[in-house]
């Protein structure tokens, strides 16, 4: 049994009275001081970990004013602040031991849009993707491009002056930024906007803060202006932040903004901002040049750049092996075929733009016709993609590059704190031949890719910060690439901010930085934003890369084996994958439902982490503590529980915060699919799970859902009974008492009586051995899991009536539990024997050599995840998907094509989307085949999710997750749609929801199949 843990602050509390003081002045945004969120706060995409002492999500800028006056009291004059965004920066820009202020979940409002003066104006949380997708009726877009752009606020992107791809053609944030509205620590509500010289002789002459502030700053570029020019590199990513050099325009414009774009919260709160749009290219191609050697590539880059394309982008061939193995290399394989030569070991990705088609390709015949003329025999090849969907399907692989870095085994993993230096470009090829000769010299690997365009590629050297023997590197690989960077004319910092790495900041500046200390001065006088960040206002030391706390000291109690054993939750990066705010993007549901972090896969893993680490401080291993758990059994360990469950000393239990965040969780797989790292959620839920009610009791839902499927045939006897307790007023007040809410009903019509009536019969292993080989060629096994048997009988019918037409010989497997419930709610070891004789009857037929289908993706997926972790023998047949198996044999069938005036639209499980996203293609190859165009609905999570829906405490959240893209979709179909679900439970919500009786595609397929 495992014990009680608390969960001691690292930081001193809150001052006393603060959070009654702040609700008290008006505050209406979210207050959040517990463990749970202080643990999801602590670490953001660095290598770092900074525990809050408290995370304030304000509503909107009057919450940032009251705050700020606030904390601009006496009584709380050691309390500092620092604003987050998207959570994704890899140098500690947020963490802070004070209280973080997070706008990404209330103020992310785009509160106008004026597309005749192509001008935009959004409160700080509003995401970059989000922003895109509202403009892009208007044909336009917020120009910078980043990796993170589906989750990075523009508030984040201001405070770090973000760019990525196409800088070259596009800049920084900060170009495209007309004025801030910015909250100063004494109150002040203030916007910034460019001043010609009338207006900056008005706003010199005010005597207040904001006066100050011009004042500071007039005087410092007025007197400084050559040394300033010495100083400021001459780069493309030019020097974030407080940038002395942008302040005096060359239109004579007086702009500020250059001080606050890339301050990072050190200088202000940002809380709207008013940026310039772009129209978005009408024509797109991106040019796909493969290499055998990366140095190769690199040198290659700089002729391509003269070409004078929109941009070039470079990665090396870790990176590409990487998304080999990754959800997004289905869609974009064609464009990155294998060699005769062998593999690439490099790629660069050149982007070329024009307003039509005619102009696009004669500006691609010039790159190719310029490739040709300036031979290069390391190059292997290339291929070229057309359109904005194809080009888009290229760049995702490109943004996941950052979080693939982590997908590798073993606990030494490429980690980011060199990753973004910058140089000249013209230089960038021997800086990188030093660099990697740096980092080959302490024997490490590392990953590279960027934007050789703008002199800046992406380096992360792989190292376990666990490890003592790996820490001191970080400093020595730091000080050496500060040093390289600086003979090569570059700067450490090209992309990703200072944050931690702030130390190197005087050094750099040099008599320039007490200027630096002047402006933070000016603006925050006591240095309560952000503090030891860029420049120190006071005698308060700027941070140092090696005084902060990095994960790896953290982590290094809970040891190696552990590690690996939790499916992936120690290895979070903190790339914050999962915050993708797309309702239609599958992962996560319950964030996208709720914009908690700690519902999401990045905020569970990191509560994970710190639960095994408390455990292992206790001198406990969950693993051991699990076995004694399933040796305790349910009955002996009862009282016990019982104990636990009602003695309130337990009730500050930090598992009990775990367990809170878990609940959420739908098991989906979403985040085992489409994490660039495979943090396995489920998985790591189910061993919290059995564990932790290993102490507590578990909730009367539980045993009832976990035994389902061994339910159902009893029901199925009852049937009548059973459907009056789903469907009266009575039986569903019965069924929420034990947890439970919109239970389907059963139909009359049954699998095995009509199974038997059409002569199909169950299939046995020693009957199959009997046959000769080519009768066993004819046969296909259909999986019937258990819920599509009892409640959908129609689909199991019409799969066997197609294969049927198909010329073969269906046949039912026995009845069998396939566990996924079991799993689900962490039964483990029920699961197991439940699983290993599902898996051992299934196993003797695929030996055989006949096919095995299952029809519901979530139970057919799992015999390839979780059977997969069985111990002794696990399954090793692959139990098809529907369109799997049919892909297969549709080419040899004598069909004709189907004639029909309908619009086919497909809506698939996430687990399927996610876990199997080639066969998403087998769809609609399969309806092609039949002279039918099937179009694939842009659908995130249906919120049912297996028994999550049917979970009355999860009822809420399973409606509103079914409003953010299922409903839209259902609501806007035409008499001519025909709209399909692949999943069970999908149609179960639908049925529920709408009223509606939607179709598994299996059941179309054989209406059209002559």
């Amino acid at each position: 049994m495992i014990p009680r843990l608390a969960h001691p602050a690292s930081v001193e509390a809150i001052p006393a009275g603060f959070v009654e003081h702040l609700i008290e002045a008006g505050f209406r945004g979210d207050i959040e001081t517990g463990a749970a969120s202080r643990t999801v706060y602590s670490t953001d995409n660095s290598i770092y970990q900074v525990e809050p002492q408290a995370i304030l999500f304000p509503r909107d800028a009057a919450d940032l004013k009251i705050m700020a006056c606030l904390v601009s009291d006496p009584a709380y004059r050691h309390v500092v602040i620092a604003p987050r965004g998207g959570g994704t920066g890899t140098n500690g820009q947020s963490l802070t031991h004070g209280i973080v202020v997070d706008c990404s979940r209330h103020m992310n409002r785009i509160l106008e849009i004026d597309p005749v003066r192509r001008i935009a104006r959004v409160e700080a949380g509003v995401v970059k993707d989000q922003l895109n997708r509202a403009l892009k009726p208007h044909g336009l877009f917020f120009a910078p491009e980043l990796s993170t752009s589906n989750r990075a606020t523009i508030g984040g992107m201001i405070s770090t002056d973000a760019c990525g791809q196409g800088s070259c053609l596009y800049g920084k944030t900060s170009n495209h930024v007309l004025a801030l509205r910015v909250v100063l620590t004494d109150g002040t509500d203030f916007w910034s906007h460019p001043l010609a010289r009338a207006g900056l002789d008005e706003v010199l002459a005010r005597d207040d803060r904001i006066g100050h502030v011009y004042r500071t700053v007039e005087r410092i570029t007025r007197e400084k202006q050559a040394r300033i020019g010495e100083v400021f590199p001459n780069l493309n990513r030019y020097m974030t932040g407080y940038d002395l050099a942008h302040v005096r325009r060359d239109d004579g414009v007086f702009d500020l903004n250059a001080i606050l774009c890339g301050s990072e919260g050190t200088l202000a709160l940002i809380a709207e901002a008013e940026v310039n749009l772009l129209p978005i290219p009408a024509e797109t191609a991106l040019i796909n040049i493969r290499y055998n050697d990366f140095n190769a590539a690199l040198k290659d880059a700089r002729n391509l750049v003269a070409l004078k394309v929109a941009s070039v982008e470079t990665v090396d061939e870790k990176v590409l092996g990487l998304a080999k193995g990754d959800i997004v290399w289905n869609a974009i394989s064609r464009f990155f075929p294998e060699d005769a030569a062998g593999s690439a070991n490099g790629i660069n990705i050149v982007e070329v733009l024009a307003d039509d088609r005619p102009s696009l390709d004669l500006k691609v015949a010039q790159v190719i016709a310029a490739l040709e003329s300036l031979a290069n025999v390391n190059r292997l090849g290339h291929t070229i993609a057309r359109g904005h969907d194809e080009a888009e399907a290229i760049w995702a692989m490109r943004k996941r590059a950052v979080g693939l870095l982590g997908n590798v085994d073993g606990a030494v993993r490429p980690v980011p704190f060199v990753e973004d230096t910058a140089v000249p470009p013209e230089n960038l090829a021997a800086y990188i031949r030093e660099f990697r000769a740096l980092l080959d010299g302490f024997g490490l690997s590392y990953g590279m890719f960027g934007h050789v365009d703008a002199g800046v590629l992406h380096v992360r050297p792989a190292l376990d910060l666990v490890r003592p023997d790996h820490v001191p590197l970080v400093r020595q690989i730091s000080d050496a690439v500060v040093a390289l960077t600086r003979k090569h004319g570059g700067v450490l910092w090209g992309e990703h901010g200072k944050g931690v790495r702030s130390e190197y900041v005087p050094e750099f500046f040099g008599d320039l930085y007490p200027c630096l200390q002047e402006i933070k001065r000016a603006f925050d006088p006591e240095n309560r934003l952000n503090p030891g960040k860029i420049a120190s206002g006071n005698d308060t030391p700027l941070m140092k890369i090696d005084d902060v706390p990095l994960r790896g000291e953290f982590d290094r109690v809970i040891g190696d084996e552990l590690r690996l054993h939790f499916d992936n939750a120690a290895y979070c990066n903190g790339n914050g994958a999962c915050f993708d705010f797309n309702e239609t993007s599958p992962m996560c549901p319950s964030y996208k439902a709720t914009g908690d972090r700690r519902q999401s896969p990045k905020g569970r893993a990191s509560l994970m982490r710190q639960w095994l680490r408390l455990l292992a401080e206790k001198g406990t291993d969950p693993r051991q503590a699990a076995a004694r758990v399933r040796r305790a059994g349910v009955l002996r360990s009862l009282p016990q529980r019982l104990l636990n469950s009602l003695n309130p000393a337990n009730a500050s239990d930090f598992s009990h915060e775990i367990k809170a965040a878990m609940d959420s969780c739908l098991s989906c797989k979403a985040c085992t699919g489409q994490c660039p790292v495979k943090v396995s959620v489920p998985a790591f839920r189910s061993k919290f799970l059995e564990v932790y009610h290993g102490r507590y009791l578990r909730p009367l839902k539980d045993p009832l859902v976990a035994s389902i499927e061994v339910l159902l045939p009893w029901f199925a006897r009852v049937r009548p009974l059973y459907n009056v307790v789903a469907s009266t007023r009575l039986g569903q007040v019965t069924t929420r008492l034990f947890g439970l809410t919109a239970l389907p009903t059963m139909p009359a019509l049954s699998l095995a009586r009509e199974a038997r009536r059409m002569g199909v019969a169950v299939a046995r292993a020693e009957d199959l051995g009997r046959l000769t080989p080519e009768e066993r060629r004819s046969i296909v096994v259909f999986v019937v899991d258990a819920f599509t048997a009892h409640f959908d009988p129609d689909v199991a019918l019409a799969a066997i009536r197609l294969a049927r037409k198909l010329g073969f010989e269906p046949l039912l497997a026995g009845p069998h539990v396939n566990g996924k419930a079991l799993h689900v709610h962490g039964y483990l070891a029920r699961f197991e024997a439940s699983a290993q004789r599902t898996a051992r009857d299934l196993q003797e037929i695929a030996d055989l050599g006949i096919p095995l289908v299952g029809l519901d993706p979530s139970m057919t997926l799992a015999f390839r995840s979780e059977y997969r972790t069985l111990p002794g023998t696990p399954l090793k047949a692959v139990v098809s998907l529907p369109q799997e198996w049919l892909v297969s044999v549709l080419p040899a069938a004598a069909i004709k094509p189907a004639s029909s005036t309908k619009t086919f639209r497909l809506m698939a499980h996430c687990t399927e989307k996610t876990n199997a996203a080639a066969s998403m293609g087998a769809w609609t190859s399969i309806f092609r085949r039949l002279g039918v165009d099937l179009s694939l609905a842009e659908t995130g999570c249906c919120g049912m999710a297996g028994t999550f829906g049917h979970e009355t405490r999860n009822r809420g959240l399973s409606e509103q997750l079914y409003a953010l893209s299922w409903k839209p979709v259902i609501d806007g179909q035409l008499e001519s749609d025909v709209v399909m679900a692949t999943g069970y439970s999908c149609r179960s919500q639908v049925k529920t929801i709408d009223r509606l009786a939607v179709p598994h595609p299996l059941q179309i397929l054989e209406t059209l199949v002559s």
